[in-house]
Parts: C-alpha cells; sequence; structure tokens
C-alpha cells in the first residue's frame, strides 16, 4: 500500500499539480495505460485547459497493441512477460517516440482479482516514466486491495513520478 492518497480529490489534486509544472515549464505528456485502462487520461483531460499539455494517450490493454502502437518487442513480452521493468521501459519510450510530448508515463501491472501467479501476485505493477532525451527508468509496486484499489495506486504513484520530473 502507498501512503499517497488515492481519493478522488487527491488523484485531481495530483492531475492539478501536473497541469501547473506542465504549464509553467512548457511540457507536454503522454500516457500509456495497460492496468489503469485509461484512468490516467480521464484524470488528466477532466482538467479545462489540458488540451495546452496533455499530448494524448494509449490504452493498449492487449500485448498485440503493445507490440503494434508502442513497439514492445515481441522478445520482451516472450522473455518477461507483459508486466515487466523491460515492457514498462519500452511501453515509455514507445509512447515517447510516436508523440511530440516530452515527458511519458506507462504503466503495466495486475490488478486482479484473478491473473496473478506466485511470481508475480495481484497487485504487481510496474510504471515507466521518461522526459524526452533523457533515460527510462521504471519502478516495481506491490500495492494491496481490491481491483479499485490497486488501480487508484497506480494512477496516484503515476502521477507523483510525473510531478517529480517536473520538478526536477
Amino acid at each position: 500500500m502507498t501512503n499517497t492518497p488515492t481519493s478522488d480529490d487527491a488523484l485531481r489534486e495530483l492531475a492539478l499539480a501536473i497541469a501547473a509544472g506542465c504549464t509553467r515549464h512548457g511540457e507536454s505528456l503522454v500516457t500509456a495505460e495497460s492496468c489503469t485502462g485509461g484512468w490516467i487520461a480521464k484524470i488528466l483531460t477532466d482538467l479545462a485547459g489540458s488540451s495546452a499539455w496533455f499530448e494524448g494517450g494509449v490504452v493498449s490493454y492487449s500485448n498485440a497493441l503493445k507490440r503494434e502502437l508502442l513497439g514492445v518487442r515481441e522478445a520482451t513480452l516472450a522473455e518477461f512477460g507483459a508486466v515487466s521493468r523491460e515492457t514498462a521501459i519500452e511501453m515509455v519510450s514507445g509512447a515517447l517516440a510516436r508523440s511530440d510530448a516530452s515527458v511519458a508515463v506507462a504503466v503495466t501491472g495486475i490488478a486482479g482479482p484473478s491473473g496473478g501467479t506466485p511470481d508475480k501476485p495481484v497487485g504487481t505493477v510496474w510504471i515507466g516514466w521518461k522526459r524526452r532525451g533523457g533515460h527510462a527508468q521504471a519502478e516495481l509496486f506491490h500495492f494491496e486491495g481490491d481491483r479499485d484499489a490497486v488501480r487508484r495506486q497506480t494512477v496516484a504513484m503515476a502521477f507523483v513520478g510525473v510531478r517529480k520530473i517536473l520538478t526536477d
């Protein structure tokens, strides 16, 4: 479980911080989402004026779309699986390469209630971030709770990472 609040109001506050950071620094954001199903993009586009700094997003729930729309390599999926550091890195890199955005975030995980394995239990999530011209980074999270809780925590931590990139 994260210590980051995940209520609707808290997620909106994080999104507002991202909007302010993008606006202040002339940045734009693109998303690549799997387990959150577009929830990150939805919260961002709930903000009036988001078209000034939100480039768009890809919801790549299937491996086929991860390959076709984001350039995730078949070899990566075969060797490491969709829920892996390697896939998150390729997703975030692919989203940035296929857009004009300056910052990207990608999420891939197992929200449950099924789909987990002993190696990758429900709540396993990889989040990747990248600034254009920089190196992609990814972090592993093990969230607790039901499907909604795992997805909320994923959105919150994705936002926390984007906010950090915008303030560094």
